[in-house]
């Protein structure tokens, strides 16, 4: 008896009737694909995506050359050099992230009293050469002034759990 009903579903195709009912059921509902350079989805505040230094609104720079971000870096990405200035505090003269090595964890961002160094709401850094990526201070700078109207929302958003 079960050899017979086998032979009749594969005679008549019944899985292929059952695909292509399952497929005229999407085929008129709204498409959920987006047109990704176009359009693009949703991303959480809490996204880590490419590093930022930010800066105070006065326009100074944040980093107060404590070290604590490179000393939490698992990967050893980053390296800092830093003097004191004139009127006592340090600031750094030279702040490298090697983004290569760099494995997006946070803890860099996680250590940062001051909020300093972020990862920003940037997953568009695609380069051409190894040498791009990696990124010195004005990089850095550069990319926090470009992307501090969403990283401070998205600090914001998140600031009732950290």
């Amino acid at each position: 008896m079960r050899a017979a009903v086998n032979a009749l579903r594969s005679f008549l195709l019944l899985e292929l009737l059952r695909g292509l009912a399952l497929t005229l059921k999407y085929f008129f509902k709204p498409k959920v694909t987006l047109n990704y350079p176009y359009e693009k989805g949703p991303i959480s505040p809490r996204f880590r995506g490419e590093h930022a230094l930010r800066r105070y609104p006065n326009g100074e720079e944040r980093c107060i050359a404590c070290k604590l971000c490179e000393a939490v870096c698992p990967a050893q990405a980053i390296t800092i050099e830093a003097e004191p200035r004139a009127d006592g505090s340090r600031r750094t003269t030279r702040y490298d992230i090697d983004m290569t090595k760099c494995i997006y964890c946070g803890f860099c961002e996680e250590a940062c009293p001051v909020d300093a160094i972020v990862e920003g709401p940037n997953f568009e850094f695609a380069t051409e050469t190894r040498e791009e990526l990696f990124y010195d201070k004005e990089k850095l700078l550069a990319n926090g002034d470009r992307w501090e109207g969403e990283i401070a929302r998205n600090l914001a958003a998140d600031a009732r759990w950290r």
